[in-house]
């Protein structure tokens, strides 16, 4: 059993007897107590997708829900619906656009390491690597012995998210990016 201030992104617990995915956390600390931090979670029931928040002191014991994490790539789209499927059996997963949201800025065909997480059989996640290859499709030119400083620049990635990059990297150069801190953190290799 995780203490609250363990819980990441994505991960399903068990509150009265139903999972629940946690999709967004904030923490607080609260001034003039003695105590820790607050952990409210912002959790979506995986049957009936009913959202509830939640606040929990960061010393608070959470029950995991029993969950299953199957291989998966990137299938197609098809509306709003997107399509993944399991690499191992082939069976496919619908997810709603809506629902997968932040996840899609990081998402490409290559993606390697996505992992789909199944509650009661059902689809109700994914779970992305740590880190991602992503390809810059616009940033401003590159300067000569940018290398040399620390300073850095907006770049737009191939899936829509921008992330500040060094001086020296250039447009069509594929980075990775950390997924968690949403931050550049080297060249890809080629």
């Amino acid at each position: 059993m995780p203490k609250a201030s363990e819980i990441k992104k994505n991960t399903a617990i068990e509150i009265n007897g139903e999972a629940y995915i946690v999709r967004d956390i904030e923490r607080s600390v609260p001034q003039g107590r003695a105590g820790g931090s607050i952990y409210r979670m912002r959790m979506y029931n995986v049957v009936t997708n009913h959202k509830i928040d939640e606040s929990f002191k960061d010393s608070d014991m959470l029950n995991l829900a029993d969950l299953i994490r199957r291989p998966a790539t990137f299938s197609y789209t098809d509306g709003d619906e997107y399509v993944f499927m399991d690499t191992e059996d082939y069976s496919s997963y619908s997810f709603n656009k809506e629902n997968i949201e932040d996840e899609l800025l990081f998402i490409t065909e290559e993606i390697q390491g996505l992992m789909v997480i199944m509650v009661n059989d059902a689809a109700v996640a994914l779970e992305l690597p740590s880190s991602v290859e992503l390809e810059i499709t616009e940033t401003d030119p590159s300067i000569k012995g940018g290398s040399a400083t620390a300073r850095t620049k907006p770049a737009t990635l191939s899936t829509g998210l921008v992330v500040q990059v060094p001086e020296h990297i250039s447009t069509g150069d594929k980075i990775k990016i950390n997924v968690e801190e949403r931050k550049f953190t080297g060249r890809a290799d080629k």
